[in-house]
């Protein structure tokens, strides 16, 4: 079975919650704190489908 995490509320004025991802999953996909994820949603067969992308920008080089 897939990994748990808790939801909690994002701030106390915010009603966006958030969670945090496993070590595992940090680790395999190398997911850094201001990485973005891309989240796509969708039903498939009665079920609620959540699949969650780490999006990786190019790094900006300096002159």
């Amino acid at each position: 079975m897939g990994e748990k995490t808790s939801i909690t509320r994002a701030t106390t004025k915010s009603k966006s919650l958030r969670t945090t991802i496993p070590i595992g999953i940090v680790k395999q996909f190398d997911i850094s704190e201001g990485d973005k994820l891309e989240w796509e949603i969708r039903a498939e067969g009665g079920k609620l489908i959540i699949v969650v992308k780490p999006v990786k920008e190019p790094v900006k080089e300096e002159k």
